[in-house]
């Protein structure tokens, strides 16, 4: 049974992890005008389309392993209801938002590779299809508006926790935050938004990793 010393350590290395991740995101995914034929062909029928949402995916896996060790180091403290939530919210977040993704890595990539060999179809109507089915775009919104609620959540249970700089949490907070509106924007603005992110992450695992011992709760 691991204690909640390597249980923290490992929620470190589940954050340093998910950061890398989330800003290979955006870095990696190929940027093209998605509103032509040829433009989502090119990218959606590439292997970094693939590899990109991919990298989001295991960064949003990761993402709640993380805050379960900002959990165990805040039991009882008066963080430890927030953060206790903030696990579970960013849990079904990130249950409600991997099923978009998968349909945009593997149901998006397989339609385009179609259309780049030549075979007939409508892409940027089947692409409409994917991407906007009523279900799919209902689930997607939610599930990201609840990671950014248990980003909140864990932030603010930092905050009152008194045992992490109080700040730790604010920069992941606001990247998941934005997670739903940054889609809106340009390319440059999404790969800042990655940077964000992974400032985020990478800060609350520098954190975990170099608190104390003597601070943690006991077994």
């Amino acid at each position: 049974m691991s204690t909640p010393d390597t249980r923290i350590r490992l929620g470190a290395l589940a954050a340093a992890v998910a950061a890398l991740m989330f800003l290979l995101y955006p870095a990696v995914r190929p940027w093209t005008d998605e509103t032509t034929v040829a433009g989502a062909t090119e990218a959606m029928s590439s292997g970094r389309w693939v590899a990109s949402h991919l990298f989001a995916m295991i960064g949003f896996i990761l993402l709640p392993l993380a805050l379960l060790a900002v959990r165990s180091l805040v039991a009882r403290t008066p963080g430890e209801a927030l953060a206790a939530a903030g696990v579970v919210t960013t849990w079904i977040g990130a249950g409600l938002t991997l099923p978009y993704y998968g349909a945009e890595d593997f149901a998006l990539n397989a339609i385009a590779g179609r259309s780049a060999d030549g075979q007939p179809l409508d892409l940027l109507d089947l692409v409409d299809a994917v991407r906007y089915g009523p279900v799919a775009i209902t689930t997607f919104g939610i599930g990201l508006v609840l990671l950014g609620v248990g980003a909140v959540l864990a932030a603010v249970a930092i905050w009152r926790s008194g045992l992490l700089p109080r700040a730790t949490g604010i920069p992941l907070a606001l990247g998941f935050a934005l997670f739903l509106p940054q889609f809106y924007t340009p390319s440059a603005v999404r790969i800042g938004h990655g940077v964000l992110v992974a400032v985020g992450l990478a800060w609350l695992a520098l954190t975990l990793w170099r608190q104390p011992a003597a601070t943690r709760p006991a077994p």
